[in-house]
């Protein structure tokens, strides 16, 4: 039962994902800081936290447009992640790993999105 935007599993799995964005971006170069780095970090932090502060909004339309938010900000992220690929920022098996936990991301919240948009749909 999800009681809490703890409970959600895309919360728990976009709250992974920026710990590991953390961890890789520390080995960047130091010029990057106010850069790439800053830029990625913004982006996956905004991912767990769009979803929490819609999840407690209190309405269905609330939520699901801070989802659409958290779903712009994967988007962000994959860019950012394949431009850190282009500037071998991140090796291919850290760049694969990122893409398709970013992706899952993405589209787990269109799922969410998805199953909302349906339920209001139908009690209208």
């Amino acid at each position: 039962m999800i009681k809490t935007y703890k409970d959600l599993l895309v919360w728990k799995r976009s709250i992974e994902l920026a710990t590991k964005i953390y961890k890789i971006t520390e080995k960047f170069p130091k010029e990057e800081v106010y850069g790439i780095i800053s830029q990625m970090r913004r982006s996956v932090v905004s991912i767990s936290s769009n979803i929490a502060e819609g999840r407690n909004k209190g309405t269905r339309r609330d939520f699901v447009q801070f989802l659409r938010i958290a779903l712009g900000s994967t988007a962000e992220l994959e860019s950012q992640i394949e431009i850190s690929k282009n500037l071998k920022f991140i090796k291919i098996e850290e760049y694969s790993q990122l893409i398709s936990e970013t992706s899952e991301i993405g589209m787990m919240l269109r799922a969410i999105i998805r199953k909302l948009n349906l339920n209001s749909k139908l009690s209208a």
